[in-house]
């Protein structure tokens, strides 16, 4: 049995109290993360100060994070190319007919546009500018324009490809194609269950119906999104097939877009391409450096042995491997709430880990279950940075942004509690359709 001196565990708790204290304040979550494990470590004398350094660099020398900056760059040039658009205008020929239209292709477009870009955060922003006006225009309050667009953007995390998903498997050294797979039938759930409340309010705050589309009009809509509706097939294909890793097939999404961009639709100007990789280097840095100091107080928890100590507390509590996944979805549900999703994974999942395993809990279906949870948090005060993004550009403030997302964000919930009740079947599905990849 692991010994633990009871000043490391109190210490390693005055150190994520701390960390929770300077986000509450306002301090950007990297700094914070880096100033605590600088300060940390300087106070040890067991451990050198250029540790923190060597972490920070470690955590980037990373062939999978990679895919990172690759996948908003793809999203970029999808923004820019006017891809996003075409799929809007294509997902509201489907079912801009119904009662409540434009709500539903706003969940579609973000399924579809999650199998392309691997963000939230470039969903919420590529989709919202033009859906949130659209949906207004046409009749809709603001709170649920907002609230559809935010709660939806978050399968951008869920369905493949997913960049916590890479940043996960690297964590936790598991395959990224079978975690990719096994995110494939909770997104497109998540997805239904939207669309079912959808249903719900349609009714009851008398949605817009809008005009029914002719089925050669739906056809020439297919025809001309059919570039970019190809791209998840191509992405998630390859990487079924072994044809090229996920972090590859981020480079493929790249080349694709700009190919489609540039020669097919002819909307994405050689002239804009430096300003497009200036805007995707500022906004991978935000997500990377939080991810590099994230790794440095990791190695200080270590220190303190924080994950011995949650070992030991969940193998000798009662409820086993049931209440283990509750105390994983509220956990992170509460750190989501201020916390983006990777340096939460960097931070926990190195914590939480050896507990799952030992309790008989596969890698793959608990890193599902938290990214699920991550991906809520998306849309939850204060930190939810989809429900910031799809606020601003209506124009209201984020309590009445979350009431709008809130019929949303309970229907995911409960997607995510069968998804914890029901695990073991969760992952048997995509292990019987792809078993060469688990």
């Amino acid at each position: 049995m692991a010994i633990w001196r009871k000043e490391e565990i109190i210490n390693g708790c005055i150190a994520c109290y701390i960390v929770c204290v300077m986000v509450a304040i306002g301090v950007p979550i990297s700094f914070a993360l880096g100033v605590v494990s600088f300060t940390g470590i300087f106070a040890i004398p067991d451990i050198p100060n250029t540790v923190v350094f060597t972490k920070m660099f470690n955590g980037l020398n990373s062939f999978t994070l990679l895919a990172v900056p690759l996948f908003i760059l793809a999203a970029n040039l999808m923004n820019e190319g006017e891809i996003t658009e075409k799929l809007i205008d294509c997902c509201n020929a489907l079912v801009g007919r119904f009662r409540g239209g434009l709500a539903y292709a706003n969940v579609l477009v973000s399924m579809v546009f999650a199998g392309i870009s691997g963000s939230s955060q470039a969903d919420t922003a590529g989709v919202g500018k033009i859906l949130i006006p659209s949906m207004e225009k046409d009749g809709y309050d603001k709170g649920t324009s907002v609230g559809v667009t935010a709660a939806s953007s978050t399968l951008g995390s869920i369905i493949p490809p997913s960049i916590t998903m890479v940043v996960y498997a690297g964590i936790a050294n598991v395959s990224t194609g079978a975690l990719f797979m096994s995110g494939m039938v909770p997104g497109i759930l998540l997805g239904l269950a939207m669309m079912f409340v959808i249903k719900l309010n349609s009714v009851k705050k008398n949605f817009p119906k809008g005009e029914a589309v002719a089925l050669k009009d739906v056809a020439r809509q297919v025809g001309q999104s059919l570039p970019a509706l190809l791209t998840p097939i191509i992405l998630i294909g390859g990487i079924v097939s072994g044809l090229f890793t996920p972090t590859e097939s981020a480079a493929v999404a790249c080349i694709y877009a700009l190919i489609v961009g540039i020669f097919f639709y002819r909307t994405i100007k050689v002239k804009n391409l430096p300003r497009i990789l200036i805007e995707t280097m500022k906004l991978s840095s935000l997500s990377l450096f939080a991810l590099a100091t994230a790794n440095a107080l990791g190695e200080l928890l270590s220190y303190y042995q924080l994950n011995v100590f949650v070992q030991q507390f969940f193998v000798n509590m009662a409820g086993g491997k049931l209440v283990f996944l509750l105390v994983v979805v509220v956990f992170f549900m509460f750190v989501g709430t201020f916390m983006d999703a990777v340096p939460a994974m960097i931070l926990f999942v190195p914590i939480i880990l050896p507990s799952a395993t030992s309790l008989g809990i596969s890698p793959i279906i608990l890193g599902l279950i938290i990214i699920v949870t991550l991906a809520l948090g998306l849309v939850t005060p204060p930190y939810g940075l989809c429900l910031l993004i799809a606020s601003s550009i209506s124009g209201i403030t984020i309590e009445d942004a979350f009431k709008g997302a809130l019929p949303y964000f309970l229907s995911s919930l409960v997607v995510l509690l069968l998804l914890v009740l029901f695990s073991d079947l969760w992952l048997a599905i995509p292990a019987t359709l792809f078993p060469a990849m688990f």
